[in-house]
């Protein structure tokens, strides 16, 4: 089974945006964090919890579809995991000590148990994570937010935002991959 070419999936998505931007709601999964800590009583530690998340409870199931969607299309209806890259790509992986690059979106490498119990890995994972949960939140929002909500609803701040993203993405896979592997 193919993957849904960009023809049927893209108006998918802007009509979704629409039907958002339309009842006065944006997007983000960043924000479904926040949802949940304030549901699961975050409230009652920090202040930034304090507010009425039962008006957003319609991003927390959202957020349910996105990742049942991803699991249906992972399980159901793909057939290929390969990830179509280019052979300077997956030679350039390798040279990292990547020995599967192009043959599943999650690397074994980064992503089994077993990476885990690295404690190089550990750090980066933490560092990486404090650093994305940083950023989204100082920059009022995650990828997904600001490029695809923020970008339908003309939103100047996320375009500023996810060129921001590009750059720090490509500063990321030519200057510090390189370093950290």
């Amino acid at each position: 089974m193919q993957p849904w070419p960009w023809y049927v999936s893209g108006p998918l998505i802007a009509l979704v945006m629409f039907f958002l931007i339309f009842s006065g709601r944006n997007f983000g999964m960043s924000g479904n964090l926040r949802i949940m800590c304030a549901a699961l009583s975050g409230d009652k530690a920090c202040d930034f919890f304090r507010f009425d998340w039962k008006a957003q409870r319609w991003n927390l199931v959202f957020a349910l579809g996105a990742i049942l969607g991803g699991f249906v299309a992972a399980e159901f209806l793909s057939t290929d995991t390969s990830v179509a890259i280019t052979e300077g790509t997956i030679e350039k992986l390798t040279q990292y000590g990547f020995t599967d690059g192009g043959a599943a979106y999650l690397p074994e490498q980064l992503f089994s148990i077993d990476s885990l119990s690295n404690p190089y890995t550990l750090l980066l994972l933490a560092i990486g994570g404090f650093l994305v949960g940083f950023g989204s939140r100082y920059a009022g929002g995650c990828t997904s937010g600001h490029a695809i909500s923020g970008l339908s609803d003309l939103q100047l701040p996320s375009l500023i935002a996810v060129i921001g993203f590009f750059i720090g993405g490509l500063f990321m896979v030519h200057f510090l991959f390189p370093i950290l592997f």
